[in-house]
């Protein structure tokens, strides 16, 4: 009972940053429970090694899910490999670290293009094919930064303050027609976004010593919550947040 309940076996999922960090991850854990995943990423080599790694459920669409004129493509190329996916990952996401008196306009808008209007977009371009199985589940990617400041971190702090709340009108939006939508807020994982957290061993003691844990997150604590929303198990949890930061947050 447990397994069926948490179970994306026979599923098609869409994963975007599915080429590297908390993304490339997503997209290993759901196919090794059973799900077809299609990985969208502008890098191809990555993404070729990733699809190599997974075997046949695995498909990829090498594209940039910001570049909203290409969404028809970029949508028809999804649906190409499994069929229309009933399960949406938003990974996909950039952090500039400009502080708020050296913000560019180039900057600001390529980090909420990215983290916060691609999500929009090609979920609703998705919805149909959900709506039509009467199943779907819709995941964003929410940060530490949905509800605190960081130095340096304004223009990716406002997009993701954006998800909470896109998050909660995706629910009121489509969770009638059986499509859920909810948000993992990581805390502090080991990422290509992160190396310079990583880096400096004095910094990464002190994030560690914020969280209720004691510890930064391995990649692996962000199996179980992910299986958890993308599965039936939460069929009754919709326009959340879940944050999987160790107690971060709490404190």
């Amino acid at each position: 009972m447990a397994d069926d309940l948490f179970s994306v076996k026979g599923r098609i999922a869409c994963v975007t940053g599915a080429s590297s960090g908390l993304g490339r991850h997503a997209a290993l854990v759901l196919a090794r429970a059973g799900a077809r995943v299609v990985g969208v990423a502008r890098r191809e080599a990555a993404l070729r090694d990733w699809a190599a790694e997974v075997g046949d459920h695995a498909a990829y669409v090498v594209a940039d899910v910001a570049d909203r004129d290409a969404l028809p493509e970029t949508v028809a190329a999804i649906r190409a490999s499994f069929g229309a996916p009933q399960i949406v990952v938003h990974a996909a996401g950039v952090n500039t670290r400009q502080a708020a008196d050296e913000v560019t306009p180039e900057g600001w808008d390529a980090t909420l293009a990215l983290n916060l209007t691609a999500p929009f977009f090609l979920t609703q371009a998705l919805v149909p094919g959900m709506r039509a199985d009467g199943w779907g589940r819709v995941v964003n990617f929410a940060s530490l930064q949905t509800t605190r400041a960081f130095p340096g971190g304004i223009a990716y702090g406002a997009s993701k303050a954006g998800i909470a709340q896109l998050t909660r009108a995706m629910a009121e939006a489509w969770s009638r027609d059986g499509i859920t939508a909810n948000a993992i807020g990581p805390g502090f994982f080991p990422t290509e976004l992160t190396q310079a957290v990583f880096g400096d061993a004095d910094r990464a003691a002190r994030n560690a010593a914020q969280t209720c844990i004691g510890r930064n997150g391995d990649l692996s604590d962000m199996d179980g919550p992910l299986l958890f929303l993308c599965s039936e198990a939460s069929r009754y949890v919709t326009g959340q947040v879940l944050m999987v930061d160790g107690g971060f947050t709490a404190k």
